[in-house]
């Protein structure tokens, strides 16, 4: 099995235009032609887990954070960014990062959170935005149908939990071909006149390209029309955090308990008691203070998420508890799920959990 036969598999899971632009995602090092003796899953792509590929013999890595964020001019072994690389490239070993692709995508990090917390009725906290086109064609009423489920098979029409959804409208075209014209319909140098289908779809706009070649490869025209448009809807399963509730209220000393149980958090850092029941929770895996006015604006009794500063607990203004419970611990079951997914969808292959605990971050 080729790497990037793994890669597909990845995207699949993850895809890489879910990523925010400020991220570093994909294949970081290595070749994807190469075949693979295994994968091994981590958080962090740090020495030790490279030298537990060798040991494993596993030739890919997948972690969570990208080893490689920044820029890099050297690579002399001076840092741990530096070691990691060096060993990898030493030992023909890819590293391949999924990051904010995961963090963004409705099953990813923050539904993991949820669910490990028992959250239900989920939706994103912070949909993302420009994230959407729309399609529109023309082609005549025999053709239609098949326009249109190509156009689905590709991955348009998915609007929320519906799939395959269109707006279809009747009107007629006009056309009349020069004398370089091959019509299907009709004859060149003669105005034509007939019913047509108007076909409106919308899709992520990662995916035009493939949204075209099934317009192209499914339409009957020698010409095809069609309009593209960006759209300012925001995408509504697609984003970052995620807001829950617990089927039960409980106060909020049990409820940081619970979490720091749940989480396996050596310590919780935390906002003052507002003295309300906790019911609905927002969270965001990571460093999430960005996100702070959007738990509040949910109407979140509590956020969960890591990496605050000292004057952004006053950030909670008695209108929720704020919660850092540990970046490492907001996101500690992320690379379960990547096993878990792979093994599913990659059979009779080498996919094994790192045992290496990265979490930098130590507790008296």
């Amino acid at each position: 099995m080729k790497i990037k036969e793994i890669l597909a598999v990845l995207e699949e899971m993850a895809p890489l235009a879910y990523a925010e632009d400020f991220d570093n995602v994909g294949l970081l090092v290595g070749d994807s032609e190469s075949k693979s003796t295994g994968v091994l899953v981590c958080h962090d792509a740090l020495e030790n887990v490279i030298e537990e590929a060798i040991t494993k013999k596993c030739n890919l890595v997948v972690c969570f954070h990208p080893i490689l964020f920044s820029g890099i001019k050297k690579i002399t072994g001076k840092n741990y960014v530096e070691r990691a690389i060096l060993k990898a490239i030493k030992n023909d070993i890819a590293i391949y990062a999924v990051h904010t692709a995961l963090d963004n995508h409705s099953q990813g990090v923050n539904k993991i959170f949820c669910d490990a917390l028992g959250l239900i009725n989920t939706k994103v906290l912070i949909q993302k935005q420009n994230f959407i086109q729309k399609l529109i064609t023309y082609t005549v009423p025999d053709n239609a149908e098949k326009v249109r489920y190509a156009l689905f098979e590709a991955g348009a029409g998915r609007i929320g939990n519906y799939d395959n959804c269109s707006f279809n409208s009747e009107g007629f075209f006009t056309f009349e071909g020069n004398e370089n014209s091959n019509p299907v319909i009709g004859e060149k140098g003669k105005l034509h006149t007939g019913s047509e289908i108007k076909i409106e779809v919308i899709f992520e706009k990662h995916l035009q390209t493939r949204i075209l070649k099934a317009l192209f490869t499914n339409h009957i025209y020698e010409e095809v029309a069609y309009e593209i448009y960006d759209l300012q809807n925001s995408h509504q399963n697609i984003g970052l955090g995620m807001i829950g509730e617990f089927e039960t209220e409980m106060d909020e000393k049990d409820f940081l308990y619970y979490v720091k149980d749940k989480m396996i958090a050596d310590g919780i850092r935390h906002s003052a008691f507002t003295g309300k029941k906790i019911k609905r929770v927002a969270v965001l895996g990571g460093s999430g203070s960005f996100a702070i006015k959007n738990a509040i604006q949910s109407g979140a009794d509590a956020f969960l998420t890591a990496d605050l500063k000292y004057h952004q607990f006053y950030e909670a203004e008695n209108r929720l508890l704020l919660a850092d419970i540990g970046h490492f611990e907001s996101e500690r079951y992320t690379k379960n799920y990547i096993v878990d997914y792979l093994r599913k969808k990659i059979l009779n292959f080498a996919i094994i959990l790192s045992e290496e605990n990265t979490n930098p971050v130590k507790y008296l």
